[in-house]
């Protein structure tokens, strides 16, 4: 039985849409695998991992047959991208094999059952619904991804917190050591929800969005979150726990501030970054009046010093920081001048962009 016949490149797009969270070691081996059901000329694809699925869709089915089958995802995409950019690809379906065909090259793969494929359920109820740009949402998670969590034993610190409250969309991430907050406004106004996305799903997310105007459609439920846009359907179970109370965290009221070049302060201390060691990334800053100085020393006892001049009459404040948290945030930055605000030696210090209330960066001291 025919399922698909089109160009190479056509096919490829939804695979490389659903491939990316396809693990190759699962407990349950026929997740490796993509769900593909045809109706008509109308084929989906659908890919998960328990906690995450995608679907996307194409209209590329030939003959009317509605059919379903699963197979293993890298593979098909492997062959895909071997083949040459110009040629036609054709899949079948015959006696449990998916046979793929193109020009002189013809493959054989192994199926497995549909029926068997576990697909994440739909929740009934969605609290609420939010429209947003694409790039908009995919600005808000790239301006702060970089701060959530890794394998971190308190869980929910493992993804990225999402607030919808009035008519703004808020993200935070935090990892302990740093704090990443960033705000949109839409038009429509809401009832204030929190809900943590995982990880996995908004790296993926980073991935899938574009920097379109086209809308994407946020529906947010108790257990999960569903992101439609374009062509493709992503579900996302939640990371259950409570997120720490960013508002507390987020200093008020500092006195000492002073705004410089974020090209500049990043040159400086990747330079700087050059003499820590893997082990200890400790930079300080001493900031007096007029003068900001990066230095760092390694255990060879080498050491480097930058000097920055910087407009400031504050009071003299020296502070040492993990040289990886700043670079994070000046490199994910697109703004030519940032703010800093500092307390004492021991408190927290605060990155903003000038004339902008709708992101901020909090970095935890360091003793050095």
């Amino acid at each position: 039985m025919q399922l698909v016949k089109t160009h190479r490149d056509t096919l490829l797009r939804p695979l490389q849409i659903v491939s990316g969270i396809v693990e190759r070691r699962h407990t349950l081996p026929i997740l490796a695998n993509i769900l593909i059901r045809k109706d008509g000329e109308k084929v989906s694809f659908l890919s998960t991992d328990i906690e995450v699925q995608i679907t996307t869709h194409a209209e590329i089915g030939s003959g009317g047959d509605v059919t379903a089958t699963t197979v293993a995802a890298r593979k098909l995409l492997d062959i895909l991208r071997a083949l040459p950019d110009d040629n036609d690809v054709t899949l079948k379906l015959d006696n449990k094999k998916m046979s793929v065909q193109s020009g002189k090259s013809r493959f054989s793969l192994q199926t497995l059952a549909a029926e068997e494929f576990p697909t994440v359920a739909q929740a009934e109820h969605f609290n609420a619904s939010v429209s947003l740009p694409q790039k908009a949402l995919k600005h808000l998670f790239n301006m702060v991804h970089f701060s959530m969590a890794q394998q971190d034993i308190r869980y929910y610190l493992n993804g990225l917190l999402l607030v919808v409250d009035g008519k703004n969309v808020i993200a935070v991430a935090t990892d302990g050591h740093r704090l990443a907050y960033a705000q949109v406004q839409v038009e429509q106004e809401f009832a204030r929800q929190e809900v943590i996305i995982p990880r996995k799903t908004i790296l993926e997310l980073q991935r899938l969005l574009e920097d379109k105007d086209d809308n994407v459609q946020l529906d947010i439920a108790n257990n999960q979150v569903k992101l439609t846009f374009a062509d493709i359907e992503l579900i996302s179970k939640l990371v259950e726990g409570k997120f720490p109370d960013f508002n507390r965290v987020i200093p008020k009221g500092y006195k000492n501030n002073f705004t410089l070049s974020r090209e500049k302060l990043l040159r400086s201390l990747q330079r700087v970054a050059i003499m820590t060691s893997d082990k200890f990334k400790g930079v300080r800053c001493v900031i007096e009046p007029g003068l900001m100085r990066i230095l760092s020393t390694n255990a060879d006892q080498e050491e480097a010093v930058e000097e920055i001049e910087i407009d400031y009459g504050g009071d003299s404040v020296d502070i040492g920081f993990n040289v990886t948290y700043l670079l994070d945030v000046l490199n994910n930055l697109k703004v030519d001048q940032i703010n800093i605000a500092l307390g004492d030696s021991n408190s927290s210090a605060l990155i903003t962009i000038p004339d902008n209330g709708d992101f901020k960066y909090v970095v935890m001291p360091m003793r050095i």
